[in-house]
């Protein structure tokens, strides 16, 4: 069983950064493919970037340019640095492990953007 706990989440200004951590314990972190999703409220969840375990990435175009994801997987870890954010940023960020099929979910860690 995989188990991520975001972390990093919080207020901002417009045009600020904040940067997510996601642990993942269990499992063998190197295998996963990792991945950021959001949600606001009224929306349906969407991917925001996703980084493979060979390390290719993959972003949403409303990110591209201002977010970055990456991992350490000497620490279990995935980030995503975000920049320049936006209110439209606002959401509650998800950390997504995957392999084979397979999804693991975190808790969720709220980014609110003010303008």
């Amino acid at each position: 069983q995989v188990r991520l706990v975001e972390s990093g989440g919080g207020l901002v200004q417009a045009g600020g950064s904040l940067r997510l951590s996601c642990a993942a314990s269990g499992g063998i972190f190197v295998f996963y493919g990792m991945g950021w999703y959001r949600q606001a409220p009224g929306k349906q969840r969407e991917l925001v970037a996703s980084i493979s375990n060979g390390g290719t990435t993959n972003y949403a175009d409303s990110v591209k340019g201002r977010f970055t994801i990456s991992r350490d997987n000497a620490k279990k870890t995935v980030y995503l640095e975000m920049n320049s954010l936006k209110p439209e940023d606002a959401a509650v960020y998800f950390c997504n492990a995957n392999q084979l099929g397979r999804n693991y979910w975190g808790q969720g860690t709220q980014v609110t953007v003010s303008s």
